[in-house]
């Protein structure tokens, strides 16, 4: 078993109004090579705190994050990160941002067209290719961010809850090129979502957190066959068994 990211001991503190919160609190978690895991909780439990500590972007007040033995101690380029809002160069068309990372890479740029055409046709983008972010829709600028992050080549690709906002035809497009894409390049997913039916979708593995201080109450193994059929009853049984574990007040399903 290959290890990307071994997780010990985590907490971490925040301070607010001169007192101390942990918004994690003992955080031990590994997560093999090439596995899709989503994180599931109620709102504030430290899902994307965790994630942004992955990335790099903030340090833990204890604990260490390993990435391939190696201790993570600021972002790195081969953990690609999707925000929730999206997060665009202005000066570059819709095609130059979803090749941005492609072109730096160096990459054949008819390549880089043809891949970069297939996924925005997808999602009902091909015909905005030449168009600017200031031209798009909000939604339309989270799809392109979205596809520039899934076709670049990352060794592990963090997602804060990318699809939220989409409306469920292209938020279900968008996961079929995520399990698609995930299966084709063997990288690690690692995948924030408030939406069971979603991690149940594209899940190996669902982490179910605890209410603040975030901690850990239970791992689920997700071995559906895919591609997943959602009017199954088995994924309507590992419905109601990551729910279960979930406030019903605190989770969208």
């Amino acid at each position: 078993m290959k290890l990307t990211f071994e997780i010990k001991n985590i907490s971490k503190k925040f301070t607010s109004e001169n007192k101390e919160n942990y918004a994690l609190k003992d955080i031990n978690l590994t997560i093999e090579t090439g596995k899709f895991v989503c994180f599931v909780g109620p709102s504030g439990c430290g899902k994307t705190t965790l994630l942004r500590l992955i990335e790099g972007f903030e340090k833990p007040t204890e604990g260490t994050i390993t990435d391939d033995d190696k201790v993570v101690e600021q972002p790195s380029k081969d953990r690609g990160f999707i925000f929730q809002d999206y997060s665009l160069f202005p000066w570059l068309t819709v095609m130059d941002n979803v090749t941005f990372g492609l072109k730096i890479a160096g990459k054949p740029k008819e390549e880089n067209t043809k891949r970069a055409l297939e996924y925005l046709d997808a999602v009902g983008l091909k015909d905005y290719a030449n168009r600017y972010p200031h031209e798009l829709s909000g939604g339309m600028k989270q799809r392109v961010a979205i596809i520039r992050s899934i076709i670049n080549d990352s060794k592990t690709l963090l997602m804060d809850e990318p699809f939220s906002a989409l409306d469920v035809l292209t938020k279900r497009k968008l996961q079929t090129q995520l399990v698609d894409n995930w299966m084709s390049k063997n990288r690690t997913i690692i995948f924030v979502t408030h939406d069971v039916d979603e991690a149940i979708y594209l899940a190996d593995e669902i982490v179910v957190f605890s209410t603040r201080p975030g901690s850990i109450k239970k791992i689920i193994k997700n071995d559906l066959p895919r591609p997943r059929n959602r009017t199954s009853r088995e994924f309507n049984d590992l419905i109601t068994e990551v729910t279960k574990y979930i406030d019903e007040s605190d989770i969208i399903v």
